[in-house]
Parts: C-alpha cells; sequence; structure tokens
C-alpha cells in the first residue's frame, strides 16, 4: 500500500457520484442512495444511482443481448479479454480503499486488502481458461447399446451477483471472474448501504469488455427483483446474512433459478490441551475475531478451549485487546473501526447485556472515540468468558467485536459443541499435533478447516469455498467455482450397424 495523502484529503472533501452501468453506457437516474459514514453521524460519503424495475431490466435485457457472442468464444480467448479488462485496476486502489473505508467503516488496510483479494480472485480464476471447455468421451461398453456419449459444459446465461458491505470488492472476486470464464454474462448489485468503491471498480473492468457483459446496478432492494426473478435471469450468487439467503431462495423459486448461497456462520475454534499458544498464533487467533470489527461471516465466533490452557489463551487475547484504538478508518493509528449499521451496533449490545444479565464474565476493552465521532457507530470489543450455552452469544452469529471463551475437557466434547449449531461455514483446529488436526478438522460439519489459523485473509483462495446447513449452497472459486456457473450437455451417437448386428 502507498502514501495516499492525496487520495484520502480528496476522498474526505469531494462526495462520490456513481452512476448505473447498462450494456456499456453510464446511467444516471433521478433518485439516488446517500451513502452515511458510519463513524460520522451526519456526514455523506457520496450517492449512488438508485435503479427503478425498468432499469432493472433494461441490465437484463443489455446481458441477455450479449449472451451469444461472449459465449461463443472458447475459453481461452474469453480469458484474454478478461486479463486486458483487469490490466491496470491497481492504479486507483488507494482511491477505492479511501472510498471504501469511509463507506463502510473499516480501516484503510483492510480496505485496501479488499480491493486487493479482487485482483487476485480474477488471476487465479483465468488459471483455469485451459479447463472450461474441456469435457469428456464415454466411449462404447462391449456388449452394451452400442452409444459414444461427448459430456460438453456450456454457459448458463445471464448471473446476477449480489454481493454484501463487509467485504464487497474481495467477496465480489469470489464468484464474477467464474462466472465471466465460464461464459455468462453478468449484473453486479452492490450493497445498497456501501455501493460506492464497488460500483466504481466494476465498471472501470466493464469498460474494457464487450458492452453488455458486465452491467452494474445500485438501488434500493424493493426495486431488485427482476435481478432474480426476470425469467431471463439463469442464476443468482448471493453473498449475506442467513434470513437474505432464504429471501433469495424462495424469490428464485418462482422461476426456478439457480442458486448459490454464501451466507452466515458461526465458526468454531478449537485449542485442543497440546495447542501452541504463542505470539504467532495469538495474533492470528485475535485477527481472525477481530478483523472487520468481527464483521466477517468467516471469523470465529466460538472458541473452545482445553480448560487446562484457558487463562493462557483470555490472557492473550486480553493483552491484544487492551492495545485496540477505536477511531475512524482513515486515521492513522486506528486499529478498528465501527459497526457498519446502527442495528447492528444494537443488536449486539443487545447480546451482551443479555451475557452481562445472566452473570456471566464480560470482559470490555479500549475507549469509546469522541469528537466528531461521538455517537458512530463504535462499540468496545469484548470476551464473555465461559457464558451459559443458551446464550445468543453462543448460538447466534454475532457480526460484531466479541466472542465467547469456553472451556471443555475432553476432544469428543470439542467437536459435539462445534458442531451443535445451524451454521457450517468454517472451523479451525489448533493443535502441536497434524494426527489430532487430522482426527478433528474431518470431524467438523463444515465447508471449510483451517488448521493452527483461522479467517477470511487467511483462505487458500485456489480452494472451492461454501458452506453447509444454514451456511449455504453451492461452492466458490477454483474449478468447481467455474462449474458451477455452467451446465453439461451430452451427445451421444449410436453406432446403427452394430446394434443391428445386437439385434441379430
Amino acid at each position: 500500500m502507498t502514501d495516499v495523502t492525496e487520495a484520502e484529503t480528496r476522498a474526505s472533501t469531494a462526495p462520490v457520484r456513481t452512476g448505473l452501468y447498462i450494456g456499456g453506457e453510464v446511467r444516471e437516474t433521478a433518485e439516488v442512495l446517500s451513502i452515511a459514514d458510519p463513524a460520522k453521524p451526519g456526514t455523506i460519503v457520496g450517492e449512488a444511482a438508485s435503479a427503478s424495475p425498468a432499469d432493472v431490466a433494461d441490465a437484463v435485457a443489455a446481458a441477455k443481448a450479449a449472451f451469444p457472442a461472449w459465449s461463443a468464444l472458447t475459453g481461452p480467448e474469453r480469458a484474454a479479454k478478461m486479463a486486458e479488462a483487469i490490466a491496470g485496476i491497481a492504479d486507483d486502489r488507494d482511491d477505492d480503499a479511501a472510498i471504501l473505508s469511509q463507506e463502510n467503516g473499516k480501516v484503510r488496510f483492510e480496505a485496501w486488502v479488499d480491493a486487493l483479494v479482487f485482483d487476485i480472485r480474477w488471476q487465479l480464476a483465468l488459471m483455469h481458461a485451459d479447463e472450461v471447455d474441456q469435457g469428456k468421451t464415454l466411449p462404447v461398453i462391449p456388449g452394451a447399446i452400442p452409444v459414444e456419449t461427448v459430456v460438453s459444459y456450456q454457459a448458463l446465461g445471464v448471473v446476477t451477483v449480489i454481493v454484501p458491505f463487509n467485504w464487497p470488492i474481495a467477496i465480489l472476486g469470489a464468484a464474477l471472474p467464474h462466472a465471466l470464464l465460464a461464459g455468462n454474462t453478468a449484473i453486479v448489485k452492490p450493497p445498497p448501504s456501501a455501493p460506492l468503491a464497488t460500483a466504481r471498480l466494476v465498471q472501470r473492468v466493464a469498460e474494457k469488455l464487450p458492452p453488455g457483459v458486465l452491467n452494474v446496478v445500485t438501488g434500493r432492494d424493493e426495486n431488485m427483483g427482476g435481478l432474480i426473478q426476470n425469467p431471463d435471469i439463469a442464476k443468482v450468487c448471493f453473498t449475506g446474512s442467513v434470513n437474505g439467503g432464504k429471501r433469495i431462495m424462495e424469490m428464485a423459486s418462482k422461476t426456478l433459478t439457480r442458486v448459490t448461497l454464501e451466507l452466515g456462520g458461526n465458526d468454531a475454534a478449537i485449542f485442543l490441551d497440546d495447542a501452541i499458544i504463542d505470539d504467532t498464533h495469538l495474533d492470528r487467533l485475535f485477527a481472525a475475531v477481530y478483523d472487520t470489527t468481527g464483521q466477517i461471516c468467516m471469523n470465529a465466533k466460538r472458541i473452545y478451549v482445553h480448560r487446562s490452557r484457558q487463562d493462557e489463551l483470555v490472557a492473550g487475547l486480553e493483552a491484544r485487546l487492551n492495545k485496540v484504538v477505536l477511531g475512524y478508518g482513515l486515521d492513522e493509528g486506528t486499529t478498528m473501526g465501527p459497526l457498519h449499521q446502527p442495528a447492528q451496533k444494537a443488536f449486539v449490545e443487545e447480546i451482551i447485556q443479555e451475557a452481562k444479565d445472566a452473570g456471566a464474565d464480560v470482559r470490555e476493552y479500549g475507549d469509546l472515540p469522541g469528537g466528531d465521532l461521538a455517537g458512530g457507530n463504535f462499540l468496545r470489543p469484548a470476551l464473555v468468558v465461559n457464558p451459559d450455552p443458551s446464550l445468543r452469544v453462543v448460538t447466534q452469529e454475532q457480526f460484531g467485536p466479541v466472542i465467547p471463551v469456553i472451556a471443555f475437557d475432553t476432544e469428543d466434547e470439542a467437536v459435539a459443541l462445534a458442531n451443535d449449531t445451524w451454521s457450517g461455514l468454517c472451523g479451525s483446529v489448533w493443535t502441536s499435533s497434524p494426527e489430532s488436526a487430522t482426527r478433528v478438522g474431518s470431524q467438523l460439519v463444515c465447508g471449510y478447516v483451517w488448521v493452527n489459523d483461522h479467517g477470511a485473509t487467511r483462505l487458500d483462495l485456489r480452494a472451492p469455498f461454501g458452506g453447509m446447513k444454514q451456511s449455504g449452497i453451492g461452492r466458490e472459486q477454483g474449478i468447481e467455482g467455474v462449474r458451477s456457473f455452467q451446465d453439461t450437455r451430452s451427445i451421444a451417437t449410436i453406432d446403427p450397424e452394430a446394434l443391428a448386428a445386437m439385434a441379430h
């Protein structure tokens, strides 16, 4: 990351305005979304165009019109155009990060990494260019019907990609390049509460692709039904809350539109009695819990630690929590920003107070900022030590800077506690024994397991990612992510002479 004093100054003083991008053209709207700064009450970061249902229909039509020519290209041909479209994307990364920090609330470095991960995921997707069109041939089986069948892959059509506020640009990179590489055209819907940086970046990429291949639509959710229920939409890829995923799935069912859902988590981190609890591992754990003020679906949400190591682990986290500096995301020295929405702050406050009222050992750290940040969505980070397992701080996804730390006595108990949840996104095992890591990790009912690590910044971006149970449907990233945007076609050729011979 470079010195961005100039970018910070420009972003802090000049409100950002973004439009729609449909069929290769920018479209302004009479109605706009005013984007609030979650750290500074009353401050508007910028305005985003607010699409009408007619605008949404136009975006679908533009993507549909562009689909035949785009899908007719080979995988390598599409990859070449996509590589050209992403070239130079880093030139505006400092501005993107400054804007995202203001509209989201997270610290500038995290916002910068957010944009970086999009670039990395795009490049990794292109590595599968030669695999996109690779089908297979099923040969004739002696004695069976004399048929040779060729199985190939075909693109689905128009795809909608809906991303959340917390890591919108990085999360977009887990689906968008794979959808395009597979031969689909796409419409991106940025989050209505933080659309500016995402809309700007996607438009820069879209301008280098054929018109209609990539479109951007921002606006109020109530006007966005056409991105899901229009019969010309082949698939919706949604990242967000469990309740949001249920609404998307219900809407998509009306037209049998396919869905990939990457939803919330209640990730368990299990520390066995032989876990390495040193500065390196504690730093990893702290980031896994408190990055983005706890607002990441794959953050650790519950810590289960062997009773013999609990005091040591709590002390290590406390040492780091005592150094937290709550403040404005663009200010030097800030290590934790505000929560994104007042409603989320109220929910996290509520579950912390519930734990206090139940007699749990609740420990809070840091100082709330004052001045022009007073009244922002700031919350002191907290630990809840050995709460009753029925409390919401344990059973629900906090999506904030608080985590329960619960002692266990046996390995079987730890696995049972970790799996006793509605979610199945991620989990982690912390141990010095590779055998124990494999044994425990293979019992966790979730889509991704770390060993001696945890968190979004620690993902292997080549591997398929997605949840089990209510944490989602489908997989993103890797060749599996490409295939999720394709369907198979089987073409069977029968040998008539061999068939006739069989009849005799």
